[in-house]
C-alpha cells in the first residue's frame, strides 16, 4: 500500500501529537479514506502494522463511526440526521425527500457515483435542526426547497 506524501507527511506529524500511535487512529483514517475513497482491506492491513493495532482493533473503530467505510461511496456522501432533534423538525421528512431527489436509498449511491445517501443517528447540529452533512460541510435549518438546491449545488458546481 503506498499512500501520497501529504498523508505521509500528515502521519509523520501526528505521531508527534499524540502519547500513543492508537490515538491517531481515527485521524488516520479519515486521511487514509480522504485520498483512497474508503478503507479497503489492504488500507486496514497497512494503518494497523504501522499503529501495532491488530486489523479487528482497526475494524471495531471503522465499524462505530457513520463516517468511515469499508465500502466505495458517491463522491458526495448525504448523511441525513434522524435523531430526537431533527426528526421532530423534519428530519424523516427530509431523508425521505433526499431519498425521493436522488433515487437511492439509505446507503445507496447513484448510478453515476456522484452521490451516496445514509440516515444518522447525530450530527451534532440539534440547535439547526434539521441538519444534513455532506463531506465535511454541515448543512442547517433545513427544508425541501433549502436541500434541493444545495444537492444542485454539488451536482453542478462541486460545492454547497
Amino acid at each position: 500500500m503506498r499512500f501520497s506524501d501529504q498523508f505521509e507527511q500528515r502521519f509523520s506529524e501526528m505521531l508527534t501529537h499524540y502519547p500513543t500511535k492508537r490515538s491517531v487512529l481515527v485521524p488516520t483514517l479519515l486521511y487514509a479514506q480522504d485520498e483512497t475513497g474508503f478503507l479497503s482491506d489492504e488500507v486496514v492491513a497497512e494503518i494497523a502494522a504501522r499503529l501495532d493495532l491488530t486489523e479487528l482493533d482497526v475494524r471495531n473503530v471503522i465499524s462505530y463511526y457513520s463516517m468511515l467505510t469499508t465500502k466505495p461511496r458517491g463522491k458526495y456522501n448525504v448523511q441525513v440526521c434522524t435523531n430526537i432533534a431533527c426528526l421532530l423538525r423534519g428530519g424523516e421528512e427530509l431523508m425521505n425527500h433526499c431519498s425521493r431527489k436522488l433515487g437511492i436509498g439509505h446507503k445507496g449511491t447513484t448510478p453515476d457515483g456522484l452521490f451516496s445517501l445514509e440516515e444518522v443517528e447525530c450530527i451534532g447540529a440539534c440547535s439547526w435542526a434539521p441538519a444534513v452533512q455532506v463531506n465535511y460541510d454541515f448543512h442547517e435549518s433545513l427544508t425541501a426547497e433549502k436541500m434541493n438546491r444545495i444537492l444542485d449545488n454539488y451536482r453542478n458546481n462541486g460545492s454547497p
